[in-house]
């Protein structure tokens, strides 16, 4: 689904350069000052304000296990200052996690994030994600 609107259409570009294309420099240009994670259970960032050089970090972090990872948004929602995405995350197991050496599979994940705005520049998000299914398809090959 193609994202119509212009804060839709800045999320599409920001998840697909920043999280899918590991340009973690164009932050400068999509993020606000201060990034609050306000609930994503399992994410070590849970809860946390980030300032700019926080949130590349958790980009580096997160990214460093499936560096060709892809998002793909299924569907759009907006209501004033949030824009709500359900998606498809796929990424291959490339690097080691906690308990998990790399395993070079294939994994798979699907979740609802919305992402608020403060003007033009995102400033947090609220998530849902099936970190049970990733932990689960680690496991199987083991």
């Amino acid at each position: 689904m193609q994202p119509s609107t212009p804060r839709q259409k800045i999320l599409a570009e920001f998840l697909d350069r920043v999280w899918s294309g590991d340009d973690i420099e164009a932050c400068d240009r999509f993020l606000a000052d201060a990034y609050t994670i306000a609930h994503d259970p399992g994410d070590p960032w849970e809860g946390r304000t980030l300032d700019l050089d926080g949130f590349k970090q958790r980009v580096r972090l997160s990214r460093a296990p499936f560096p060709d990872q892809r998002f793909d948004v299924q569907a759009w929602f907006e209501k004033g200052d949030g824009v709500a995405i359900t998606w498809l995350w796929s990424a291959t197991h490339l690097g080691d996690l906690p308990d998990f050496p790399a395993t070079g599979r294939r994994l798979t994940m699907s979740g609802a994030t919305v992402y608020f705005f403060s003007g033009e520049r995102l400033s947090g998000h609220w998530q849902v994600t099936d970190r049970l299914g990733i932990f689960r398809q680690l496991r199987a090959g083991g």
